[in-house]
């Protein structure tokens, strides 16, 4: 299993990015790009799930979503992969365990957009992904004051890193999450799906 899995060497910072990707577009590779400066990291991984436990509609098939993922996103240090296929795990609390045993010694760091923050309360075992892994969120048009008001960001209000203080999430400890407000970008999945583009 090891060798099918992306390298990754002890004392890198990796940002995870999950998502269906149903289609990748702009706005994925302008949070993956901003997160890497950002937060001061060395990798993005794209983490393309099989599925959403929370979207009824079942996305495209993976390998399309793969093939649209590898050619919006081109960056020597952000890889898109299919990890969570590879390894079964259905919920990123599962993923992001196998994944800090897989690689001893690599920090990881969660990224989501700030509409996902809104509803990460939803999310199964939040708490537990709060506790092992930094988190970074990235704004997007529209969710900046539902993400800052949301029962995820409550509850761990204690927990934040001021914007100006990004650069140091990838080396706190858990719990730790940083929003940083980023240029609007207005792209969305949803959208594109909707003109019939995918």
């Amino acid at each position: 299993m090891r060798h099918a899995l992306p390298y990754a060497r002890p004392g890198q910072v990796v940002g995870l990015l999950g998502g269906s990707f149903d289609p990748a577009h702009a706005g994925h590779v302008h949070v993956s790009r901003e997160a890497l400066r950002r937060f001061g990291l060395d990798r993005v991984w794209w983490l393309v799930s099989p599925g959403n436990p929370l979207k009824a509609r079942p996305p495209a098939p993976m390998g399309e979503r793969l093939a649209r993922a590898r050619a919006v996103m081109r960056h020597p240090r952000i890889l898109v992969t299919d990890v969570e296929a590879r390894l079964g795990t259905r919920y990123t609390a599962d993923t992001i365990a196998r994944l800090q045993a897989l690689y001893p010694g690599v920090r990881f760091v969660w990224l989501m957009g700030a509409d996902n923050l809104a509803q990460f309360h939803r999310w199964e075992d939040w708490r537990g992904i709060m506790a092992r892994v930094p988190v970074g969120v990235l704004a997007r048009p529209g969710a900046r004051g539902a993400a800052r008001d949301s029962k995820a960001a409550r509850v761990m209000r204690r927990a934040r890193l001021r914007g100006r203080a990004a650069r140091l999430l990838a080396r706190a400890d858990p719990p730790a999450w940083c929003l940083v407000n980023l240029p609007m970008r207005a792209h969305s999945s949803s959208a594109i799906r909707a003109r019939g583009e995918w």
